[in-house]
């Protein structure tokens, strides 16, 4: 069960920072998390995916004083997505006519509802971000409001840094809370014998919008 276990959050997060890839490419408007991520990357000189990473390990510290615990997956969640989403970006080209850039527009949201649902399906800890998330609501807050108010703060402060915001930003966090529910029964690993299934940050995913893994 472990194998499997670990083997689906590898899946996943490969394919979560492919997808992510594939939004840049598409230049159609990034995921408010990434749109904060574009724009630090842009002024900052280091590639994307550095980028992600080094957040990913900023907002971990924001998980001591919630006491929150990181889990296999929240560590590999940190630091596989900005490895592989900086393959992606080598790898996928530039789409010029709209077309093109609508197709791999949706496809990557679709890719990454199914990588979402992979890696939190996988039941090894939640993302950096969603644990912040649902560590904030832990105390208190209601997951919506606190999902709403950090998305709209690092949106707000990536679209200043010079990040992607467009039709892509609005379809991706319309999507992808709706596409996670909807995949994730399909993906997660049953709970052994006598133990409850608890998924905090699925819960908060259908309450909200926007990049789960992130």
């Amino acid at each position: 069960m472990m194998t499997r276990r670990l083997l689906q959050l590898l899946i996943g997060l490969a394919l979560f920072g492919v997808s992510l890839a594939m939004v840049v490419r598409a230049s159609l408007g990034v995921a408010p998390w990434d749109v904060f991520h574009q724009g630090l990357a842009g002024r900052t000189g280091l590639s994307l995916g550095t980028v992600v990473i080094i957040v990913s390990f900023l907002v971990l510290l924001l998980w001591i004083p919630l006491r929150q615990r990181p889990g296999v997956g929240t560590v590999g969640n940190a630091v596989l997505v900005g490895v592989f989403a900086d393959i992606g970006l080598a790898l996928i080209p530039q789409f010029s006519y709209l077309g093109g850039q609508i197709a791999l527009l949706i496809g990557a949201v679709l890719l990454n509802g199914v990588a979402s649902a992979l890696y939190i399906g996988a039941r090894l800890g939640p993302g950096p971000r969603d644990g912040l998330m649902t560590g904030l609501a832990a105390r208190g807050w209601r997951v919506g409001t606190v999902r709403t108010g950090i998305e709209v703060v690092v949106l707000a402060a990536g679209w200043l840094l010079g990040g992607s915001v467009g039709v892509g930003t609005v379809l991706y966090a319309l999507a992808i809370g709706p596409l996670v529910q909807l995949l994730l029964p399909r993906f997660t690993v049953p709970e052994p014998a006598g133990k409850g299934k608890e998924l905090p940050e699925a819960d908060a995913l259908a309450a909200g919008t926007s990049s789960p893994a992130s």
